[in-house]
């Protein structure tokens, strides 16, 4: 039986998934990029007119930026993976039985000792 203060508890149905985050595979093909353009910028031989930085500063924009998208591309496509995969659950709502504060808990914190101060 239930009293009109308290509700009776609902059931609803709800989806259950894994969804990626993206800002990590963001980084992650930003991160890869930049090693691509390293790669590409010391490690091959290139044009004596041109400094390494140089090259390597260009590269960087062009790769960290395709990097960061193909991250997102990723991540895209983990989620609607994810999707797919979703599960259905039925939860139920539980309404409180005992309120928070009550006479063991009247306001006074003990510090974290576990004792309370009594006369």
């Amino acid at each position: 039986m239930s009293s009109p203060e308290t509700p009776a508890p609902g059931r609803r149905e709800v989806t259950v998934r894994r969804a990626p985050k993206y800002v990590p595979f963001l980084i992650l093909g930003g991160l890869l990029g930049v090693a691509v353009a390293a790669i590409l910028a010391y490690g091959l031989p290139g044009n004596a007119s041109y400094d390494a930085s140089a090259v390597f500063g260009f590269f960087l924009v062009l790769f960290a930026a395709g990097g960061a998208v193909l991250g997102a591309v990723a991540a895209l496509l983990l989620d609607r993976l994810s999707v797919r995969r979703a599960e259905r659950a039925i939860v139920e709502a539980v309404p409180d039985s005992v309120p928070d504060s009550g006479p063991e808990n009247d306001g006074q914190s003990d510090g974290g000792t576990g004792s309370q101060n009594r006369p």
